[in-house]
């Protein structure tokens, strides 16, 4: 079973330097799109298409929807951890200036996530919970509370496209590594916008074990093309 995560084209965070918690993708962004669902048309068969319900992720996906000839199944719990609802038309410069000083913040300060905002606690559980019933809707269950890291599994060359964000492509991959979270799991895992990541479900032991084959793969774009 393979797991291709791709991470939304670039989106247009601040139109009239005013912010958007729920933007649209920018022209870049549209041709990012275009160019990652070409790549999966011509090189992956797909079963099942999954899809955050932020704007950014409907918006990439759709290209690929169309090129695959799936309907996608959208899923909230794909969603990017969820801003400050009050950053909504808030200037651009003070979003600019709080993720300027973001990373310097304490350890406890980082898990309580933005202020107002989602916790990165309550994001991880969200993101991880949602990853876990669909697996199990899937057929693909934890072998044994001792042995998380492996799993049962029914249709090993199952294949799906997850689109969603940097954040929750991230804590999916973390999860299903068997790390432990950390608040900064967008570093740990850097993706560019379409970036492609895959996961492959291997046989080990008596169950199978989730290898990580690729990471923010952007070569379907050409180097001016590439953004974070």
């Amino acid at each position: 079973m393979d797991l291709i995560l791709v991470r939304h084209g670039q989106p247009d965070w601040t139109p009239g330097r005013r912010q958007r918690n729920d933007p649209d993708l920018t022209e870049l962004g549209r041709e990012q799109a275009l160019r990652v669902a070409r790549r999966l048309a011509e090189t992956e068969n797909v079963d099942e298409i999954w899809v955050s319900t932020m704007r950014r992720a409907a918006q990439t996906a759709e290209p690929i929807a169309e090129r695959l000839d799936i309907e996608p199944r959208r899923f909230d719990w794909l969603e990017e951890i969820r801003n400050p609802p009050d950053w909504e038309g808030a200037p651009a410069e003070e979003i600019e200036r709080f993720f300027a000083e973001a990373n310097q913040r304490d350890m406890d300060r980082m898990w309580e996530g933005l202020p107002g905002g989602e916790s990165f606690r309550a994001f991880h559980r969200r993101v991880v919970t949602g990853l876990n019933r669909t697996l199990e809707e899937m057929g693909v269950r934890p072998l044994s509370p001792a042995h998380r890291h492996l799993w049962n599994l029914q249709e090993p060359k199952r294949r799906v496209v997850i689109v969603a964000h940097a954040g929750t492509n991230a804590v999916v991959l973390g999860h299903l590594l068997g790390l432990d979270p950390v608040p900064w799991e967008w570093e740990r895992f850097a993706q560019p916008h379409t970036g492609v990541s895959r996961l492959r479900l291997v046989r080990i032991s008596t169950g199978w074990g989730f290898s990580l084959r690729q990471l923010g793969d952007a070569s379907h774009l050409e180097r001016d093309q590439i953004t974070f």
